[in-house]
């Protein structure tokens, strides 16, 4: 099989890399494509686009190959990986990076934090920087800098007939609108444009540690802490077990636990005042949080997620973290049977909250706090331990259900979260103008295999 004007690399069932090139991410996705085309460059990205265009086969999308839901690879059909392309530029005097559509997070903060420079990026290093922008990107930068379509300067995007875009305030607005939050419905983006802020390299950072049956008074503490946060302070609580990581003490290990993660975008002496009364709460199990590299606590709990295992996930956004919620919260969050599976909780508000609603597609920032229900399995686990992990997610998304703002993030929906939820994520008068760019860019909706948005 060839491609006219394809210089990469095209990777068929044949091949000795197949397995390999086809395999995400989440472990529990099993699809088989046609071919897999691995691009070099902006160029090939088109040829492959035209390609599946013209033979009438269905396009997936590859950039990090994060997404829980596998949107990253297709049956019978063409993935167009940009794997080979995370090349990343920095301009410290202009304070921007372009980055290309296969880099991952860890390959941007690598490069600019030598400039002491950092935007909004993932909370797992191995992240795909393509698929959390176009989603929108939260991450603990967000409540100073904004979400990572609120970085987005500029993109590169190659569209469903083939044809090279640049989408920017100035040049195809509507476009560079969609591409804020309206996930990868709109063309393939090959390279983006970021704004970068001064961040360390140096930061106060790291987790605290309390015992599970500490939660309902650690989260009634944190509700007010959060509140009354600086902007600069982000947060994210995550219930479930202490991970095995070699900085935590053997005897903690897979011990029920709520923890606290925090990151200061400021001077480390402000910093360690702002988390000072959270560290004090009661007595905790384990206090982890230091000075240290900004790029170093990005990586800090990688192998808490590893590639290959089952990821399942639930998610939804809260009205906020009443007793009630907290009480739903601190019931489920440990029923799990995998000591892998967790929940984590992001929170919003900042500069977030602040950006105009209508400037770009994502719709959530009225949002207080995110939840995120993530089921997790071994591969070798039975199919018995993989039901028993989805129905716990399901189950806990359910007794929320009286908290629920009504809305969602779209970058935590699963595979088995329809349309529905997709327009949950974006209520319907955003969808609809999603959809009408839509019908624009890519009108017979060849870039379906994503959380999808129909032409309208």
């Amino acid at each position: 099989m060839e491609i006219d004007g394809f210089r990469g690399q095209l990777i068929t069932a044949g091949h000795t890399e197949y397995d390999t090139a086809r395999a995400v991410w989440n472990g529990a996705v099993d699809r088989r494509p046609r071919l897999i085309a691995r691009c070099s460059g902006t160029a090939d990205v088109a040829a492959a686009v035209r390609f599946a265009r013209d033979h009438d086969l269905e396009i997936a999308v590859r950039g990090g190959g994060h997404n829980v839901a596998g949107t990253a690879v297709c049956d019978e059909g063409v993935v167009i990986d940009l794997s080979s392309m995370r090349a990343v530029w920095v301009d410290p005097a202009g304070r921007t990076a372009r980055v290309q559509g296969g880099a991952l997070w860890g390959d941007v903060d690598h490069e600019s934090q030598v400039h002491g420079l950092a935007t909004t990026g993932g909370i797992v290093s191995h992240t795909g920087v393509a698929g959390l922008t176009l989603g929108g990107g939260i991450g603990f930068l967000m409540r100073t800098y904004g979400l990572t379509v609120d970085n987005l300067l500029a993109a590169e995007v190659v569209t469903a007939d083939g044809s090279v875009l640049r989408a920017s305030a100035d040049d195809h607005p509507d476009l560079f609108w969609a591409l804020r939050g309206g996930g990868g419905n709109f063309g393939v983006v090959t390279s983006f444009r970021f704004a970068l802020h001064p961040v360390g390299p140096a930061v106060m950072a790291g987790p605290v540690f309390w015992a599970a049956d500490d939660t309902t008074d650690v989260l009634r503490f944190y509700r007010d802490f959060a509140a009354e946060a600086p902007d600069e302070l982000g947060t994210v609580v995550r219930l479930g077990t202490v991970p095995p990581l070699p900085v935590v003490p053997e005897d903690l290990h897979w011990r029920p636990a709520l923890a606290v993660v925090c990151c200061y975008a400021g001077a480390v002496q402000d910093g360690e005042r702002a988390v000072r009364a959270l560290r004090r709460f009661r007595t905790p199990l384990l206090d982890l949080v230091a000075p240290k590299p900004y790029v170093a606590h990005q990586c800090s709990t990688d192998d808490t997620v590893p590639h290959g295992w089952h990821y399942y996930w639930k998610s939804t956004d809260l009205t906020g973290l009443c007793d009630d919620a907290i009480a739903v919260i601190a019931d489920h969050a440990y029923r799990a049977g995998s000591p892998r599976s967790y929940a984590v909780m992001f929170h919003m508000g900042g500069t977030v909250a602040r950006v105009p609603h209508d400037s770009t597609a994502y719709a959530g920032r009225d949002v207080a706090h995110n939840i995120n229900i993530d089921a997790v399995w071994r591969p070798d686990e039975s199919g018995e331990q993989a039901a028993a992990e989805t129905a716990w997610a399901r189950r806990f998304l359910h007794a929320l259900r009286p908290h629920r703002v009504g809305s969602v993030y779209v970058n935590f929906l699963d595979s088995d979260d329809g349309t529905d939820r997709v327009r949950e994520a974006y209520g319907d008068r955003t969808y609809r103008r999603l959809a009408e760019v839509k019908a624009k860019y890519d009108p017979d909706n060849a870039f379906h295999h994503n959380k999808n948005v129909h032409p309208g």
